[in-house]
């Protein structure tokens, strides 16, 4: 195989440029969907752990539907499909005139998608804490709301770091689905480079270390922030 390597066409400027496009438009999609999946997320996660079972059984469907479509059919579903089924106005305005709509429909998709997860581990930590300590918390006279905020929420976020962190480093991964709906991100910027100069390997390359950089920079600030949120000495219910 006579493969003409070329590493310095990635520093050329117009290359270079597309690619630090590429990582800026990752990690604009990427941080503003994980603030819609922890809002939603959380909100959810603790929905699926009240005692009102209508609402445990709202937020149990809504787990299970964005959970189990694949996210590409979501991102489809959401660029493609949605501006059709609403109102004329509104899908003029979605699909002609809303700025940036690549970004936009993907930071929703990815971000609900997310969410699911999110709530699953929210739930997971609730369900974690010693049934002790929410029978303490009633008998001292706090309120449902109050466990929550109080006693449960708190510990819970603290056990559910690690977890979170490997949906943190997800979420970065997925966001390369934003292509398929015409987001120039960094996968795409690398499929561009490689159309453009027909140099795959070094533009793929280059997109690898681009992803593993970030998710080893991800993987230290969780170490950091697991070591000083740890609870010493706590041990979960099980």
């Amino acid at each position: 195989m006579n493969y003409n390597w070329n590493w310095g066409v990635l520093f050329e400027e117009q290359y270079l440029d597309w690619l630090i496009s590429g990582v800026g438009w990752t990690f604009a999609v990427a941080l503003s969907a994980w603030v819609i999946a922890l809002i939603v997320g959380i909100m959810i996660g603790v929905g699926r752990t009240l005692p009102t079972k209508p609402i445990a059984h709202i937020c149990a469907a809504y787990v299970e539907l964005f959970r189990n479509v694949p996210l590409l059919v979501q991102l489809f579903l959401w660029y493609f499909v949605m501006p059709e089924v609403v109102s004329d106005d509104l899908g003029r305005w979605m699909k002609r005139d809303m700025p940036n709509p690549e970004f936009v429909t993907a930071v929703i998709g990815l971000g609900l998608y997310t969410a699911s997860r999110v709530a699953e581990q929210v739930r997971a930590g609730i369900n974690a804490v010693g049934g002790g300590l929410v029978s303490a918390a009633y008998a001292g006279g706090l309120s449902t709301a109050q466990t929550y905020r109080f006693v449960l929420l708190p510990i819970a976020f603290r056990l559910i770091v690690p977890p979170l962190t490997s949906e943190f480093l997800t979420i970065f991964k997925n966001s390369s689905l934003a292509l398929t709906i015409g987001l120039l991100e960094l996968t795409a910027q690398s499929q561009q480079i490689a159309e453009y100069t027909f140099q795959g390997f070094e533009a793929y390359t280059a997109a690898t270390v681009i992803y593993v950089v970030i998710a080893l920079g991800a993987t230290l600030i969780s170490h950091i922030l697991e070591k000083h949120t740890r609870i010493p000495g706590y041990v979960g219910k099980g």
